[in-house]
């Protein structure tokens, strides 16, 4: 069983149900910490809708967070969350500029995720 997130009828992730549940709800937890959106809306065919430009800003404003803070456990936290988050919105054609010194390691792991990260 798959829990996929959709773009416009078009699938982004085909993530297997556990993953794509604890992304979803990790997510949205995310956004009400952040006070926002998070974009994605569960749908009928049992996975999510990705609505692009709240889910941008959701994403963009995760990476501030994970920039802005030195608490390693919060950036511990974040880490993953924003890895999986910046490979689903590149895929809906989104992007969020990275600067050093967070760039290369997340560039790194987005690459790696995304293979792991079947469409």
């Amino acid at each position: 069983m798959s829990y996929p997130f959709e773009l416009d009828g078009e699938t982004l992730w085909d993530a297997g149900y556990h993953s794509g549940q604890l992304y979803a709800s990790l997510a949205r937890g995310a956004a009400e910490f952040l006070e926002l959106p998070s974009g994605l809306t569960p749908n009928a065919q049992g996975g999510c809708d990705v609505d692009l430009e709240p889910f941008r800003v959701f994403v963009e404003r995760l990476y501030e967070l994970y920039t802005s803070t030195r608490n390693e456990v919060l950036h511990g936290l974040a880490h993953g969350l924003l890895a999986t988050s910046l490979v689903l919105l590149e895929r809906a054609g989104g992007a969020v500029a990275l600067t050093p010194p967070y760039a290369a390691v997340l560039l790194e792991e987005k690459t790696s995720l995304a293979h792991s990260m079947a469409v």
